[in-house]
């Protein structure tokens, strides 16, 4: 735990909720503070801007993405908020927006208000969860396409169920037609992203997921045909160009929506920097060693429950969730009585949610370079004793 702030006396096994920032990145972010309260109007008039752009082009060449089609946000959820937001006057009855059943719920949240709003009508698609191939996931979703269809949001891997699903061949299959808004929360860091390549027409990401950047720096990237038509969740003074931002419309309306503390996103490149440093073959290694280690333990923990794995390691990036025995005292996502235990009696941080209904429980491992095999190991014993196996 090195390079990381963690507390060294916990099993760390949610990366996946928040994210965990290496030193450095937080240093820089001080850095970059100290700097900002050190002359404020200099820093937001002349130094924002370009160290704004110069984070922007890494962060893009990261992704596989022109800086150009990039806004920063502070999570996913602004970022489908903004794309809703400016697309909900094209809505009306009559059209369809699709979303799975393994959707976040804030996502869930903001696609009921858009379809309350503009009267357009939310299609829910039921994914099994066990799931045996990736193909189900494909042909469920475009069977529930049709030609009233105008929006499909669906997740790149899912938060409840830890699924990596098949989008390129869902976006290939669906754009131009169809336009395909991307919740990619825990997408970059954890797979191999080209957002170009892609062809979605809206992604929006949280760096300080995967890519272990400080807390609030995401981004929402728009295709270049879709750029003019959107806006950010706050309007500030870019909508009548009064913010002077080079680069474009999406520049102009996202990188000033009022005085906030923007040294996350200007730290992101440090992050990514200080965690490729930890293998020989940078963010290659990274999410190929996540990913093993995450697989291991998703076999463990199916082993001890006595089931098979729930979905084939195809599926898999980093995050991996497994079915508990239905009798177990069910909860919300944060105050499970499982999790709270594994919390208060064994130092073990783990996701223990009720889905896909409150009599229904998940246990979700995330892994990350601070994690051993004996986290796991660790974990696998707790569960044991917890569920008297």
């Amino acid at each position: 735990m090195s390079i990381w702030r963690l507390d060294p006396d916990v099993i760390h096994l949610n990366h996946g909720s928040f994210g965990a920032t290496p030193i450095a990145a937080l240093e820089e972010q001080q850095r970059l503070r100290d700097d900002m309260e050190s002359n404020p109007t200099r820093w937001f008039l002349q130094d924002y801007q370009p160290a704004l752009d110069a984070a922007r082009s890494q962060v893009a060449e990261f992704v596989g993405a022109d800086p150009t089609w990039l806004g920063f946000v502070n999570n996913v959820t602004e970022g489908v908020n903004s794309v809703l937001r400016s697309l909900e006057t094209s809505l009306g009855p009559g059209d369809e927006m699709v979303m799975t059943d393994h959707i976040y719920n804030a996502c869930r949240n903001a696609l009921e208000v858009t379809a309350a709003r503009s009267g357009a009508r939310l299609v829910t698609v039921g994914i099994p969860f066990p799931i045996q191939s990736v193909q189900e996931v494909t042909d469920l979703i475009l069977g529930a396409v049709t030609d009233r269809t105008k929006l499909l949001m669906i997740d790149w891997v899912t938060s409840p169920t830890a699924l990596v699903l098949p989008l390129e061949d869902i976006v290939s299959a669906l754009e131009p037609d169809v336009q395909v808004l991307v919740d990619a929360a825990h997408g970059p860091g954890m797979i191999d992203i080209d957002l170009t390549a892609l062809g979605a027409s809206y992604v929006t990401f949280n760096c300080h997921k995967w890519m272990c950047s400080p807390k609030g720096s995401g981004i929402l990237y728009v295709r270049e045909d879709h750029r003019e038509r959107i806006y950010p969740a706050v309007i500030s003074h870019g909508y009548n160009g009064g913010w002077p931002a080079e680069g474009g419309h999406l520049h102009t309306q996202f990188d000033w929506t009022g005085t906030d503390d923007p040294t996350a996103w200007l730290a992101t490149p440090t992050a990514l920097e200080a965690v490729a440093g930890l293998q020989p073959d940078g963010w290659e290694g990274i999410r190929r060693t996540n990913r093993e280690l995450c697989l291991t333990g998703r076999d463990m923990l199916a082993d001890l429950l006595g089931i098979d794995p729930p979905a084939p390691d195809d599926m898999i990036g980093s995050i991996a969730s497994v079915p508990l025995p239905d009798h177990l005292p069910g909860g919300g996502t944060i105050f499970n009585p499982l999790m709270t235990r594994l919390r208060t009696e064994w130092d073990i941080e783990v996701m223990v949610m009720s889905w896909p209904d409150p009599s229904r429980s998940l246990l979700r491992i995330s892994t990350q370079q601070y994690n051993i095999i004996e986290d796991l190991e660790r974990l696998a014993e707790a569960v044991k004793s917890e569920l008297n196996l």
